[in-house]
């Protein structure tokens, strides 16, 4: 009798374990992403001229809504009526973003003209960077939810 209770209380415990585990545990929440989107670098840098004579050659990268890059290659595709292959080369020098040149028109009206002070400081990169993204938001069909300045050099 001791050997068939030694060898039953292991088993009941483990089922017993198991159903816990399965059915009354509740489930480890999912891990969160840090950057909720698509993160797509502009593929050219900029270079442009500061008010106070210099200059500032920086690359920008847009945080988009997930699946946005995607949604933008397949309409083109359809609008044209080719294959996902042919919509997706961009002209050289550009990259699949939908409205990219409107974009960099908006980085280049916005920074053109400012002081490298406002470029050098962490607070003025900020601003701009919101600035920015106000503009694409308001004025193409980009899906930003975030401007990035992933190398900036003020010379």
């Amino acid at each position: 009798m001791k050997k068939k209770l030694m060898i039953i209380l292991p088993v009941v415990l483990i089922v017993l374990g198991g159903a816990y585990k399965f059915v009354l545990a509740k489930p480890a929440e999912a891990h969160k992403p840090k950057v909720d989107g698509e993160v797509y670098v502009l593929p050219r840098d900029f270079l442009l001229n500061l008010r106070d004579g210099q200059f500032v050659k920086l690359n920008v990268a847009l945080v988009l809504e997930h699946g946005f890059l995607m949604e933008s290659v397949e309409e083109a595709a359809a609008a044209s009526g080719a294959g996902a292959e042919a919509a997706s080369e961009p002209p050289e020098g550009f990259g699949t973003l939908p409205q990219e040149a409107v974009v960099r028109d908006i980085v280049t009206n916005s920074i053109t003209g400012l002081s490298s002070k406002s470029l050098i400081r962490r607070e003025g990169r900020e601003k701009l960077k919101k600035r920015i993204l106000r503009k694409i938001v308001k004025n193409t069909d980009v899906k930003a939810e975030d401007v990035l300045f992933t190398d900036v050099a003020v010379q």
